[in-house]
């Protein structure tokens, strides 16, 4: 484990400073693209048969459990992270276009997504249980805003965008993580399908988390106002982060809601009210380098996973095809609560509100996470691949052109 790990931190390093040095890209779309045609000149090494380099590293990227790295690993600390600096007047004064995209907006865009998938899948002959696209569905509709808010602030994007899709992020994660575990029980036979079990699952796991993340959060704020030591206090935010995910997973609560509940509460009551100004700047340096670093790490996995992974044609072309689908699939879940909120509602949006939302609602490692904890199988096979692929033109193609649509749509 230590020598994997060695190697990851080495590796991401390296591909940080080629980035820096040679290319100039934002960091997380940078490394993962670097790392992803050194995994191809691997693979082209090992094709053409000059030593056994590609096998090696497949052998090393295969042991490495993507989801425990990141769903158990990496998740928790990240949306602490996240959380800790959205203000919650910002996130209160959108709380309906944030609440309605990141609940109502995930079980529409799995719906969706699952319907199209299956129909996709078909023509091209590779049809499999309509659960299974369900479950990919659930899998695709989480966005991961982290390759992309550098860029919108850079753009100067307006501020309210920037908050609905921080937020929307922050909480889709949980309630598609949520969705994603109940079909995938479903479909593996683990669980009976009834609407109210359901349901009923789906409210303990999203409602159970955000009252743990308050409790937990409250028990830490207290703590951390007691003291004035930010050594102490920022241990305190670490032991909340890990032992707070730790807890929600062994009671069936939901982890991600759990940390997205309590880094608000750190990072809005516990700043302004237990806080000296000297543990402030320790904290907030502590949390944006690790999560700087995580990123970082976890986009070199993205980009070194294709070493482990069969395409096949067929595969490929319905990642093509399913690319656009899903940009459809988020366009109509973002645009149509938008425009019932601003015609029926009278809600304000900024100026091409939709098309950024959309283009920047991108795909990151918790798609691929979710995927590759499906059970093997023929299903598996196929919508890792799929995902990757979706997620690879999400991550690069998005990531790189997000900030010029915002400077176009905004005039700047």
């Amino acid at each position: 484990m230590l020598d994997l790990i060695a190697g990851l931190i080495t590796l991401t390093a390296l591909f940080a400073y080629v980035n820096h040095r040679f290319i100039g890209l934002p960091t997380t779309i940078g490394v993962m693209l670097v790392a992803l045609v050194f995994s191809l000149v691997l693979v082209g090494l090992d094709a053409v048969g000059i030593g056994h380099v590609g096998a090696l590293a497949s052998r090393w990227v295969g042991e490495v459990d993507f989801y425990a790295v990141v769903m158990d690993g990496m998740l928790s600390l990240l949306l602490f992270a996240g959380a800790m600096h959205v203000k919650l007047d910002d996130l209160s004064s959108h709380k309906w276009p944030i609440g309605i995209m990141a609940s109502v907006g995930v079980v529409a865009s799995t719906f969706l997504a699952g319907a199209g998938t299956y129909l996709v899948l078909d023509l091209i002959g590779l049809t499999i249980p309509f659960i299974y696209c369900l479950v990919f569905g659930a899998l695709i509709s989480p966005t991961d805003p982290i390759a992309v808010l550098g860029i919108l602030k850079s753009a100067n994007a307006p501020k309210s965008l920037e908050v609905k899709i921080v937020g929307e992020s922050l909480f889709n994660d949980g309630v598609a993580v949520v969705v994603f575990l109940i079909l995938a029980g479903i479909a593996t036979g683990q669980q009976e399908f009834s609407a109210s079990g359901a349901a009923i699952l789906f409210v303990e796991e999203a409602v159970g988390g955000a009252v743990l993340g308050l409790v937990l959060g409250w028990i830490t704020f207290a703590m951390i106002r007691s003291v004035d030591q930010y050594l102490i206090e920022v241990l305190l935010t670490l032991a909340l982060v890990m032992g707070g995910y730790a807890l929600a997973s062994a009671i069936h609560f939901s982890g991600p809601i759990a940390m997205v509940v309590a880094g608000l509460m750190i990072g809005n009551p516990g700043r302004a009210r237990a806080m000296s100004d000297s543990t402030r700047d320790h904290l907030d340096t502590f949390w944006e380098l690790l999560d700087e670093l995580l990123n970082a790490v976890l986009f070199v996995l993205i980009g070194l996973e294709v070493v482990v992974l069969t395409f096949s044609g067929d595969y490929l072309l319905a990642g093509l095809i399913l690319i656009p689908y899903v940009l459809v699939v988020r366009f109509i879940c973002v645009g149509t609560p938008i425009q019932i909120m601003r015609k029926v509602f009278a809600f304000d949006f900024a100026p091409h509100a939709v098309k950024i939302l959309t283009w920047g609602g991108i795909r990151g490692g918790i798609s691929v996470a979710l995927a590759l904890s499906l059970p093997p199988g023929p299903e598996r096979e196929v919508l890792v691949c799929i995902t990757y692929i979706i997620v690879l033109f999400s991550i690069a193609a998005q990531g790189l052109t997000i900030g010029a649509l915002v400077r176009k749509t905004s005039g700047v």
